[in-house]
């Protein structure tokens, strides 16, 4: 494969611009990051000392082998709901290393209200599940929950993806026989009470673990019999009287360690068959993705450059590099796994579809995961598109694309807007991972064209009820459209909201998509017995 060679100034004003723009962004994105992970009230860590607890972040840095990296999934999540006081959603989640064993971490966080649980809460960790169930990533689950927080139960009890999900994926990750093991460090409530009970191995820790259907108040208040919950559903309870739980283990540090060791003695799988080679770093810095990527949205950058800093050896063969020019496709290798990359540099019209359509089916023939960089308007509208049959050749890109058995990795690296999103697998087509940058932002249609089209509409809504309005009013309109737009299309609000699996520094997307790959690479995937169609 060539090197791609790279046209970017690193001393041009524009560059110096664009970089100083980005770095303040990952600035902002990383104090808030170290604001979810950090700040909590005195009062709340101090009662969790007082009970000879860790935080949540003590726990998993005992549980992962010594200095190996963990990517930890929507840090952000829930950062613009409940008013802020449930950041990370109340549950620490991701992917690291134990005892050599790649697995998925999902930690109760007891600081934010006894480890409640709130709709985002649950969004998150049924989301981790399935993360576990579609890469087959053993679990660990880390509970200290004080169950569903009742004020808000209508919005994470009874609907399909709502808390029952969490254990009917237990269950499935059963039958695939992917091992579980839970670490019971507080009280496991009602239905919280599954998660160590359908995992394959269970630990408890004496005095502060405790796992029943209802707690001592609820016993009390439905038959009147005052019970402890050491009585009730402590360690020594379930481990000698019940066979509830299989150890029991004096202090949250023993339980971590028995934990590690639990994991060795889960088989190391095999990694899906993919072509393979030394691995290389990049040619050029992952750093000069700051002034390469621009400091407004509306302007195009060429996404060559983004991938010559994110593959080995920065060595890329472009795949039909004179046809269909606003989609790039191409194969490189990912620290030394090889991939297709589909990218954007522009609107998508019919050639580009037709393109991408073709690469990845041969992507999928020859076993070769793909990695969609988003920077999408969308697709080409018009009559003389129309006439050229793009909605049809869309359908073809999007068909091929929803039925890939090759992992599917997705980065939103700036806009993400309407239908491109879904062509350039979105949150709604499986892609086993999906992150954003920071600057990122998703929404049905561009931001101008969005707020032009909400404020005609409320206008001619106020001239129809007889409303006056000044040239003020008009703008004031406007201001408050933009305003909202701005903030729900943020990269910010999505991943409050869980539309992705986190923000990302831009500078560290080799290694997140990395560990991606490696995580996805669990899952045997198949042959399609398909020719492939020059479409």
């Amino acid at each position: 494969m060539r090197r791609i060679k790279s046209s970017i100034d690193t001393q041009s004003p524009a560059f110096l611009a664009h970089e100083l723009c980005n770095r303040r962004r990952v600035a902002e994105f990383r104090k808030l990051q170290q604001k979810a992970r950090s700040d909590r009230p005195e009062r709340d860590v101090n009662r969790l000392r007082e009970q000879n607890k860790l935080l949540v972040r003590e726990r998993i840095d005992l549980l992962l082998d010594p200095g190996t990296p963990f990517l930890e999934l929507s840090s952000l999540a829930a950062n613009m709901a409940y008013g802020g006081k449930v950041p990370s959603g109340g549950v620490v989640s991701g992917i690291g290393m134990v005892c050599g064993r790649e697995v998925l971490i999902m930690a109760s966080d007891s600081s934010i209200k006894g480890g409640a649980w709130y709709p985002l809460t649950v969004k998150k960790m049924v989301r981790t599940l399935d993360i576990a169930m579609e890469n087959h990533l053993p679990v660990v689950h880390l509970v200290d929950a004080a169950g569903a927080f009742l004020p808000l139960q209508s919005g994470l009890f009874p609907d399909r993806h709502m808390a029952g999900r969490m254990f009917r994926n237990q269950c499935v990750l059963s039958a695939m026989g992917i091992p579980q093991v839970a670490l019971v460090l507080g009280h496991s409530t009602a239905g919280g009470a599954y998660i160590p009970t359908l995992s394959d191995f269970s630990v408890m820790v004496r005095r502060t673990g405790g796992v029943f259907l209802g707690g001592p108040p609820l016993v009390r208040a439905a038959t009147g019999q005052e019970v402890t919950a050491d009585e009730l559903g402590g360690a020594d309870v379930h481990t000698t009287v019940s066979g509830t739980a299989d150890y029991a283990v004096d202090s949250e540090q023993e339980g971590l360690a028995l934990v590690r060791e639990i994991v060795g003695t889960f088989p190391k799988p095999t990694k899906a068959d993919v072509e393979r080679r030394k691995p290389e770093a990049p040619y050029y810095d992952p750093q000069e993705i700051y002034g390469i990527l621009p400091d407004d949205i509306k302007k195009q950058f060429d996404m060559k450059e983004v991938i010559a800093r994110i593959v080995d050896g920065s060595r890329f063969h472009e795949f039909k590099p004179g046809y269909g020019p606003t989609l790039v496709c191409g194969f490189a290798f990912l620290y030394g796994w090889k991939i297709g990359i589909i990218g954007n540099n522009g609107v998508l019209f019919s050639e580009s579809a037709r393109k991408s359509t073709q690469f990845m089916q041969l992507c999928n023939r020859d076993r070769i995961p793909i990695i969609f960089l988003q920077n999408i308007t969308g697709f080409m509208v018009g009559k003389e598109y129309e006439h050229g049959g793009i909605t049809k050749d869309g359908a073809k890109m999007l068909m091929v694309q929803a039925n890939l058995d090759v992992p599917k990795l997705t980065i939103m690296t700036n806009g993400s807007f309407g239908a491109g999103n879904y062509a350039m697998c979105g949150r709604a087509y499986d892609a086993r991972f999906l992150f954003s940058w920071p600057n990122a932002r998703i929404s049905v249609m561009g931001m101008e064209q969005a707020i032009q089209t909400l404020t005609q509409i409320r206008l001619r809504t106020l001239e129809r009820q007889g409303k006056a309005l000044s040239e003020t009013d008009r703008e004031s309109i406007r201001d408050e459209m933009a305003q909202d737009y701005l903030e729900k299309s943020s990269a910010y609000y999505s991943t409050s909201e869980l539309w992705d699996d986190g923000i990302i520094d831009p500078a560290d997307t080799r290694r997140v998509l990395g560990i991606s790959l490696s995580a996805a690479l669990n899952r045997e995937f198949s042959q399609t017995p398909d020719g492939i169609l020059r479409i």
